[in-house]
């Protein structure tokens, strides 16, 4: 990954709200949520999470596709992964006891991520397809 890449996302996660969103998408997995749901569930108005959404997007840490009338957000899981390696690709000195937590939960995190067939768009091509 490049140092370029990196910042990007991290500072697109640099947002106590869009660090909730992410948080929430990475709980949901690969199926992701709906856009209102998103907002019902976090309380966040529309135009809000949009905005979120978006910077994320273009961060490539999310996702989304269109189901019928809905717009279906989803964590990006290779790109999250490749963030945590980029971070730790070089932990602990080669002392393994220090990073196996870490290990443990990104394996928690990354085990169910891998979703067939799913077509995903960014937020601006979802919006011209309405």
């Amino acid at each position: 990954m490049e140092l370029s890449d990196a910042i990007k996302r991290l500072s697109a996660l640099a947002q106590d709200g869009r660090l909730e969103v992410f948080r929430l998408l990475v709980k949901a997995g690969p199926g992701g949520l709906a856009a209102g749901e998103i907002a019902r569930r976090l309380g966040v108005q529309a135009n809000t999470l949009s905005a979120q959404l978006l910077v994320m997007s273009n961060a490539q840490l999310v996702r989304a596709r269109r189901e019928g009338r809905s717009i279906i957000y989803a964590v990006h899981f290779d790109a999250m992964r490749d963030l945590l390696v980029f971070l730790t690709e070089d932990c602990c000195g080669g002392r393994a006891e220090v990073c196996a937590p870490l290990i443990e939960a990104a394996n928690r995190a990354l085990c169910c991520a891998t979703e067939k067939g799913v077509r995903h768009e960014t937020p601006a091509r979802a919006r011209r397809r309405r």
